[in-house]
């Protein structure tokens, strides 16, 4: 009797074991959960911060997606309202970003100021907004200025709180002191350094190889640009990829982290997104050219490749 008890007992210790084991959750792949650092946090940081006073959170997505639902306390904004747009793409200067007094006065009506912890969320399927917005906010000078991996779908596939109502921002008294522009390329610039630094085409293929979907003058690239669309740096699921593995992409290019680097694309959006990543991941050297294809392509007198 004792030993069968013994048995009895073993079996049922072994059936315990075997459904434990078939049920342990699967590990999260590691490239798919958003880390919080200085250009990034994720969806958890932000739930759990919301409601913290020193924060201000930027929706970039455009005003029909914010009406739509939109995290609590979000302000819409668009990357336009910060950069000169008379006149049209491939005019000189058109979507570049506003000088210091003018783009001063558009930051403190947002209530923006240095004590604030900023966060600026769009859409991954978008064209890199938020990016945009955040290399903008470090250039005058905002360095806690933060992207959100993931964007929008992350929150909403989340559960978190979603809202409709509006925010009214209290405005500031910012003022941009100066504008970094070590993190700013301009078409004189780079036409005569185009053999010192390392050009990336954050494109799609199809626009790196001639299309012109978009009204550029011509098509075809920057001589010598590498192309490495900007979505690249995503993970499926639409948060970002760790710094090692962006670090991998770009030494599957064979591009030396030390060198200087310039990105673009067409009006310097998905290229400033892209810089804002390469900083992420250690690149120091890195010069988004938001004049971008529209003004290069514009100019005759400048050599484009297909």
């Amino acid at each position: 009797m004792k030993k069968q008890h013994l048995l009895l007992s073993f079996i049922i210790l072994l059936a315990v074991m075997l459904v434990a084991c078939g049920t342990t959750p699967k590990a999260p792949d590691a490239g798919s959960v958003a880390q919080s650092n200085d250009y990034l946090v994720n969806v958890q940081w932000l739930n759990e911060n919301l409601n913290t006073n020193n924060l201000l959170l930027l929706d970039a997505r455009g005003p029909e997606s914010f009406e739509q639902g939109h995290i609590p306390g979000a302000i819409p904004v668009k990357w336009q309202q910060f950069a000169k747009m008379d006149g049209a793409p491939g005019d000189t200067d058109w979507g570049t970003v506003l000088n210091a007094p003018e783009l001063s006065a558009k930051l403190s009506e947002l209530g923006i100021d240095q004590n604030k912890t900023i966060i600026v969320y769009a859409d991954p399927n978008g064209w890199g907004e938020d990016g945009r917005i955040v290399w903008m906010l470090r250039m005058a000078g905002l360095t806690n200025s933060k992207m959100l991996s993931g964007g929008w779908p992350a929150w909403n596939d989340a559960k978190f709180e979603v809202s409709k109502d509006a925010t009214t921002p209290v405005a500031s008294n910012f003022q941009v002191a100066s504008l970094d522009l070590d993190s700013l390329a301009t078409t004189d610039w780079l036409s005569t350094n185009l053999d010192n630094v390392v050009i990336l085409d954050t494109r799609n293929a199809k626009e790196f190889e001639g299309a012109t979907d978009f009204g550029e003058k011509r098509g075809g690239h920057i001589p010598g640009a590498i192309n490495i669309p900007f979505k690249d740096f995503f993970n499926n699921d639409g948060t970002i990829k760790t710094a090692t593995e962006v670090e991998d992409i770009m030494k599957a290019k064979q591009i030396d982290k030390n060198s200087e680097i310039v990105t673009y694309c067409t009006a310097g959006i998905r290229s400033a997104h892209m810089t804002m990543i390469l900083e992420m991941a250690g690149y120091q050297n890195v010069k988004n050219y938001d004049a971008s294809i529209y003004e290069w392509a514009a100019n005759d007198a400048l050599p484009m490749n297909k």
